[in-house]
C-alpha cells in the first residue's frame, strides 16, 4: 500500500526543486504572488486578533491560544492557494547548496517577495482601519498591545524570536511538502505555526502587518521604530532559523553525497587545526 507522505529525503528533493522554480521564476509575477502572500499572512494577523479580543474576557490563556489557532490560516493561503512568502522562500538555500540555482537568483527572489509582502500585509492594515472592525474598544486595544509588546523587545530578543519563529515556519513548509493530500497539508502547517504564534515569537512579515496597523489606527510609532526596533532584527532572526539553521542540516542528511562529505570533514578539519597553531 502507497503512503500518502513523503519521507524526509524525499522532501529535501522537493524542496530542492521549488528552490530552482522560485529562483527562476520572473520578478513580474514574483512581486504579485509576493503582494498575495503579504495580504494572506496579514488575514492571518487580523483573525488572530478578532479572537484574541472576543476571548479574552474569558481568560487570557484561551484568549491567546484561540488568536493562535486562527492565525495559519494565513500559511494555509500562502501554500495551497497559491503565493510568495519570504519566510517559506528561506528554504530556498537548499536549492543553492544543491548547485540549482546561484546565489544572485536566490537574492532577487528574496528581495522581490519581501516588497511584494511588505506592501500587502500593509496595504491590508491601510485598508482594514478603513472600516468600523476596529472600532470597538477591545479590537483597538488589542491591536496596539500586540505592537507594543513587539517594539518593547531588545535588538537579540527579536533576533532569537525571530530565530525560532521561523524554524517552525519552515518546518511547516517542509512537512507539507511531504503530505499528498490537501487534509494532510492542513494539519501539518496547522501545528507548527500554531505553536510559535502560542509562543509568541516573531515572524517579520506578520509584523509588516501588525505593526503598521496600530500605527494607522493611531498608536505613537513610527516608520524608523517599525524597522530598526522590529523589523530589521525579525528578519536577520527570520534568516538566521529558515535559511541557515534548518536547509543547512537537512541537506548535509540527506541531500549531500558521500564524496562531498569526505571532502568537506578534512577541510573544517585543517581550518581548526590552522586556526589552534596560529
Amino acid at each position: 500500500m502507497e503512503n500518502n507522505y513523503l519521507v524526509p529525503g524525499k522532501i529535501c528533493e522537493a524542496w530542492i526543486e521549488n528552490g530552482h522554480k522560485k529562483g527562476t521564476s520572473p520578478s513580474g509575477k514574483l512581486l504579485l504572488l509576493g503582494v498575495l502572500g503579504g495580504l494572506f499572512i496579514g488575514l492571518g494577523g487580523h483573525g488572530n486578533i478578532v479572537a484574541n479580543s472576543f476571548m479574552a474576557g474569558i481568560d487570557p490563556g484561551l484568549a491567546r491560544l484561540a488568536g493562535a489557532a486562527v492565525f495559519p490560516v494565513g500559511l494555509m493561503l500562502v501554500i495551497l492557494a497559491g503565493a510568495e512568502l519570504f519566510t517559506g522562500n528561506n528554504l530556498m538555500t537548499l536549492a543553492v547548496a544543491n548547485h540549482r540555482i546561484s546565489l544572485p537568483q536566490l537574492l532577487r527572489n528574496w528581495f522581490v517577495v519581501y516588497i511584494g509582502n511588505f506592501v500587502g500585509a500593509t496595504l491590508l492594515a491601510l485598508l482594514l482601519t478603513k472600516t468600523n472592525i476596529y472600532g470597538s474598544e477591545a479590537m483597538l486595544g488589542k491591536a496596539t498591545a500586540i505592537a507594543s509588546g513587539k517594539l518593547g523587545l531588545t535588538f537579540y530578543q527579536a533576533v532569537i524570536s525571530g530565530i525560532f519563529c521561523n524554524i517552525l515556519v519552515v518546518l511547516a513548509c517542509w512537512m507539507q511538502a511531504g503530505a499528498k493530500d490537501m487534509a494532510g497539508k492542513v494539519f501539518t502547517i496547522w501545528f507548527p505555526v500554531m505553536l510559535f504564534v502560542f509562543s509568541g515569537f516573531e515572524h517579520s512579515i506578520a509584523n509588516m502587518f501588525f505593526l503598521p496597523l496600530a500605527m494607522f489606527l493611531g498608536a505613537d510609532i513610527t516608520w524608523s521604530q517599525i524597522w530598526a526596533a522590529n523589523l530589521i532584527p525579525v528578519t536577520i532572526g527570520n534568516i538566521l532559523g529558515g535559511a541557515v539553521f534548518i536547509p543547512f542540516i537537512y541537506h548535509y542528511v540527506y541531500a549531500m553525497k558521500q564524496a562531498e562529505i569526505k571532502t568537506i570533514v578534512p577541510n573544517i578539519k585543517k581550518a581548526i587545526t590552522f586556526r589552534h597553531a596560529r
